[in-house]
Parts: C-alpha cells; sequence; structure tokens
C-alpha cells in the first residue's frame, strides 16, 4: 500500500519533467532552425510583394551586393572566435581603398602591383594589431580603436583629405599620371561563367575558413583560446602567437574586401569603409545564431550577410527610404541575438575581451 502512494505521488513529478523536456526541445528546435525560418521567410515575402526580387540578375545582385560584408565580417569572425573583436577592420578597407588607387593612379603602376601592396598594407596593420595585443598587453578593443583612428587620419595625409581618380590635379599643379588598371577593375566587374567575380572570392573565403575551423587542430585551438585561454595555456597552447595570427588574418580579409570595393567605385574614395565595421561586426553576431551552434562560424557569418542584403535589397525595391533601412538591420541584430543568448540553453562561446 505503502508502495502504491509514493508511485502516485512521484508521477506529477515524472509529468513534469516530460512537460520540461518537451519545452526544452521546442526551444531548441526554434534556436536551431528558427533563424534560417526567418531567412526564408523573409526572403518569401519579398518574393511574393515584388516578383522580379527572385529574378536570376537580382538574386546575384543581392549576393554581391553582400560579399564586402560578408568577407569582413569573416575577418571579425576570426577574432570573435579567440575572444576578441577587430575595431579596426572598417579603415583596413578604407586603407585598401586608398592604397590601390594611389598605386595606379599616382604612380601609374599595374593591377597586380596594386593587389600586392594592399595585402602589404593589409599584413602590416594585422601585425600592429597583434604586437599591441600580444606584446603591449593593451585589450583588444582598445587596440584596435587605436589603430582605427590612426588609420583613418594616415589614410588622408598623402591625398590631402581628397578622394584619388583617374586625371585629378596633385598637390604640385600636376595632373596623375595614371589610370585604373581595367584588368583590376575586373575584380568586381568581372564572372566566373554566371556567377559575379565577388561572388566566387566570398564563397572560397567563406569554404577555406569553415575547413580551418572545423577541421583542422589550429581550428580547434582558436576555439578553446576563445573559450577558455588559461585552460589552453596550460594545456601548452602558445595563446599570444595564435590570437595575434586570428588579428593578420582578420586585416588580409579587410584588403579583400576593400579590394573588391575599390574595383566597385573605381575611385580611391576617402569614406569608403567608413560604415563596414558595424555591418562585419553584425553579421559575424548573426551568425552565431545559426543551427544553434552558439559559436561564430563561417557559415552563419555568411547567412546572416545574405540575410541583410535580403532586407535592404527588398526594402530598397519596394521603394522604402533609405534611413529605414539601418533600423531595419538593428532588428535583425537584435532577433539573432535572442536565439544566440535568451532562447538558446548553450553558452555562447564568444566574450569580450578585456
Amino acid at each position: 500500500m505503502a508502495q502504491s502512494t509514493m508511485g502516485r505521488k512521484a508521477s506529477p513529478t515524472v509529468q513534469g519533467l516530460e512537460q520540461l523536456s518537451a519545452v526544452d526541445r521546442t526551444r531548441d528546435v526554434v534556436v536551431k532552425y528558427g533563424f534560417i525560418a526567418v531567412t526564408v521567410l523573409l526572403f518569401c515575402f519579398f518574393l511574393l510583394t515584388e516578383p522580379a526580387f527572385g529574378s536570376s540578375s537580382a538574386l546575384f545582385s543581392l549576393l554581391k551586393a553582400t560579399t564586402v560584408t560578408a568577407i569582413l565580417g569573416l575577418g571579425v569572425m576570426f577574432t570573435m572566435v579567440v575572444g576578441g573583436l577587430d575595431l579596426s577592420i572598417g579603415s583596413t578597407a578604407g586603407l585598401a581603398v586608398q592604397v590601390a588607387a594611389m598605386t595606379m593612379v599616382f604612380y601609374n603602376l599595374t593591377g597586380v602591383t596594386a593587389v600586392v601592396a594592399v595585402l602589404a598594407c593589409g599584413l602590416i596593420v594585422g601585425l600592429l594589431n597583434a604586437f599591441l595585443i600580444v606584446v603591449c598587453k593593451i585589450p583588444d578593443l582598445l587596440a584596435t580603436l587605436g589603430v582605427m583612428f590612426v588609420i583613418q587620419g594616415a589614410k588622408l595625409i598623402p591625398v590631402s583629405g581628397q578622394s584619388v581618380a583617374s586625371g585629378m590635379v596633385l598637390r604640385d599643379g600636376g595632373t596623375a599620371p595614371g589610370r585604373f588598371d581595367p584588368a583590376f577593375l575586373k575584380i568586381d566587374r568581372g564572372f566566373v561563367g554566371p556567377v559575379p567575380l565577388p561572388v566566387v572570392i566570398m564563397l572560397v573565403l567563406v569554404v577555406l575558413s569553415w575547413i580551418v575551423l572545423s577541421r583542422t587542430s589550429w581550428g580547434r585551438i582558436l576555439y578553446a583560446i576563445g573559450a577558455n585561454p588559461e585552460a589552453a595555456r596550460l594545456a601548452g597552447v602558445r595563446v599570444g602567437l595564435h590570437r595575434g595570427a586570428a588579428y593578420v588574418v582578420s586585416a588580409l580579409f579587410a584588403s579583400v574586401g576593400g579590394l573588391i570595393l575599390v574595383s566597385r567605385i573605381g575611385q580611391g574614395d576617402v569614406n569608403a569603409g567608413a560604415s563596414s565595421l558595424l555591418e562585419a561586426v553584425a553579421v559575424a553576431l548573426v551568425g552565431t545564431s545559426v543551427l544553434g551552434m552558439a559559436k561564430p562560424n563561417a557559415w552563419g557569418t555568411l547567412l546572416g550577410a545574405v540575410l541583410i542584403g535580403i532586407v535592404l535589397t527588398g526594402m530598397t525595391m519596394s521603394g522604402a527610404q533609405y534611413y529605414h533601412q539601418d533600423t531595419a538591420k538593428g532588428i535583425v541584430l537584435i532577433v539573432a541575438l535572442l536565439f544566440s543568448f535568451s532562447l538558446s540553453r548553450r553558452k555562447v562561446r564568444y566574450s569580450p575581451a578585456t
């Protein structure tokens, strides 16, 4: 009789655990697939309201428009993996724009030379960030913030604050001898079959980033550093070296994004890259919510860039005013962060550096 009474008393607890488990399972499904569902729903909404949105030209234009943001987001992603954040990535992309334009317009050199010069400058910026963070022990945010301001000012000095364009008047009264190399402009305007070349570059970098982070020991070490740098150090990992390498990779990705950007606009715009920082950080953060991974990852970053591209392209085609776009991007970011931080039961593997 006592055993029967105990069994009846235990049954509500069992039922409660079953209900809790059902709630958790539902929440896990929402966290894992919710963001992808939001992306698909938004795509279908714009497809129904704007039929031209689904044309192949519109889709390729959408992907092409997201390339710079996605590539810079990948750079930010690498620094987030090690628990940091690169605030200089937008200004590094802007520096790439100026260096490429000056190389061809001021010095009348080839497009290949411009590419080499841009990547070299990106490497220097990455090494500078790594030196300040690893050797000088300056917190990531403060170090990259300082570098951001240095670059923003330094890139204007050689051009006296002017945008660089073919045929411009120089400070000595002469005319710039060079022009943009037509082969260089194909970085943005070329195609691989029907696919724009910038989209191909973006996808290649996404796949390489995914392979490095998910299929190599170096990627696992980076994630380990981001999760617990002290434990990684005790395990024999050279934490400083790997953290510094992440910032070098970030700067190189920013340089590639800058190359695409300057070949797109066809001049050394002094304001290029000014808004890229916030967008790059946004897509990298959005990427943490994809498939409930709760950590920075390459495919999530790409999906974040595509989602923002869908929103902005759809709003533009529907005639929405440009000043609504920042609000839309902010809403997308907040929704993504709800999936990552509020709904998910997994701890997000990113903590800002201090």
